[in-house]
C-alpha cells in the first residue's frame, strides 16, 4: 500500500508567518512603551530677558516648573550671589538680576535649581557708554554728610524683598518736568575719577512745588524729613513695589503720604523741592532692584513681568 505524502498549503503557512511577525512587532512596541514613559522630562524651563542686555539693565529670569506639588521656590544664583525667585503664575516663578555701571561687561552664568532639575543659562551683558561730568570743588569745601539714621533707614528700605507683586504694566514718569540728568552719569571731582560713583536714578527739572506721583503701585515704606536728620536725601519718600523692586524720591518740598499707605500709579506722593544735598529744585527718582540701582528707563518703556 502506497502512503500518500501530506499536501502543504503554502498560502496558509504564509499567513501564519505574517501573523507571527506582526505579533512580535506588537509585543516589541508594547514592551518599549514603559521605557519611553519612564524617561525623565525636563522639569525646568528658563527664559532670560532682555536677550541682549547692557550694563544698567535688569535681567528678568522666568522659570517654569512641571511639579505643582513642589512648595519650594527655585534657587537662582550668579557665582556666589543668590537672588530670590517669586511666584508670578501657576508653576511659574521670576527672579530679577540687577546690573550696574560699576560692573564689567561680559558673560553672566545664571544657575537655576529646583523641581529636581538644574540649568545654567549664559547671558552676554554688553558694555555701555555713560556720560561723564567734570566737577571742580573749591579747596577745603566739605560736602554734606549723611547721618547714621539716614543711612540706616535708606539701606533697610532698599533691601526690601516683599513677596507680593504690586506693580502692573509699565512705570510712568513721576514728574512732568524735562529730564535733566540721566541714569549712570560718571564724575571726575577736581580731575580725579570717582570710581564708586554713578548717578543712581533720573533727575527731573520740574518746577518747585510741582506734583510728584507714584510711577507704579506700591506700599509707602519710607518717609524721611530734614528735621529728622535726612541731610543728603532731604525730604524723601520710598515706595515698595514688591518682589525686590523699590523707588525712592528725593529733595521733596512737601510729602503727601505716610508710611504704610498703599499708592496707585499717578497718585500724588509729594512735590518737587530742593531739600537735602541739592543745588536747585528738581526730583531725583531712583529705582532699585534687590538693593542695587538700575536704569528706570526700560521699566518705563515696556512691561517687565
Amino acid at each position: 500500500m502506497t502512503t500518500k505524502a501530506p499536501q502543504i498549503n503554502l498560502q496558509h503557512q504564509s499567513q501564519i508567518s505574517i501573523t507571527n511577525r506582526l505579533q512580535k512587532m506588537f509585543m516589541g512596541i508594547v514592551a518599549a512603551v514603559p521605557m519611553t514613559l519612564a524617561l525623565p522630562a525636563a522639569a525646568l524651563e528658563v527664559q532670560v530677558t532682555p536677550t541682549t542686555p547692557r550694563l544698567g539693565d535688569t535681567l528678568s529670569v522666568i522659570i517654569n516648573v512641571d511639579n505643582p506639588d513642589n512648595q519650594s521656590n527655585p534657587n537662582v544664583s550668579v557665582g556666589e550671589k543668590t537672588y530670590p525667585a517669586f511666584p508670578i503664575a501657576p508653576n511659574q516663578y521670576r527672579a530679577f538680576i540687577p546690573t550696574t555701571p560699576l560692573e564689567s561687561p561680559g558673560v553672566r552664568r545664571i544657575s537655576v535649581a529646583g523641581d529636581g532639575d538644574e540649568k545654567t543659562i549664559t547671558v552676554q551683558v554688553r558694555d555701555r557708554k555713560f556720560p561723564v561730568q567734570r566737577i571742580n570743588l573749591p579747596p577745603g569745601k566739605a560736602g554734606v554728610e549723611a547721618t547714621e539714621l539716614e543711612l540706616k533707614r535708606v539701606a533697610e528700605f532698599k533691601a526690601l524683598q516683599t513677596p507680593e507683586k504690586y506693580w502692573d504694566g509699565p512705570f510712568i514718569n513721576p514728574n512732568k518736568g524735562r529730564m535733566s540728568t540721566t541714569y549712570g552719569v560718571r564724575r571726575y571731582y577736581n580731575g580725579k575719577f570717582a570710581k564708586d560713583y554713578y548717578h543712581r536714578g533720573l533727575d527731573y527739572a520740574g518746577a518747585a512745588g510741582s506734583p510728584v506721583v507714584a510711577p507704579a503701585a506700591g506700599r509707602v515704606a519710607l518717609v524721611g524729613k530734614v528735621s529728622q536728620g535726612f541731610r543728603v536725601h532731604g525730604n524723601v519718600v520710598g515706595v515698595d513695589h514688591g518682589q525686590g523692586v523699590t523707588s525712592i524720591f528725593m529733595h521733596l518740598s512737601r510729602i503727601n503720604v505716610k508710611e504704610g499707605d498703599f499708592v496707585k500709579p499717578g497718585q500724588v506722593i509729594g512735590a518737587v523741592g530742593s531739600t537735602g544735598a541739592s543745588t536747585g529744585p528738581h526730583l531725583h527718582w531712583g529705582l532699585y532692584v534687590n538693593g542695587l540701582s538700575v536704569d528706570p528707563t526700560p521699566w518705563r518703556n515696556q512691561v517687565i513681568k
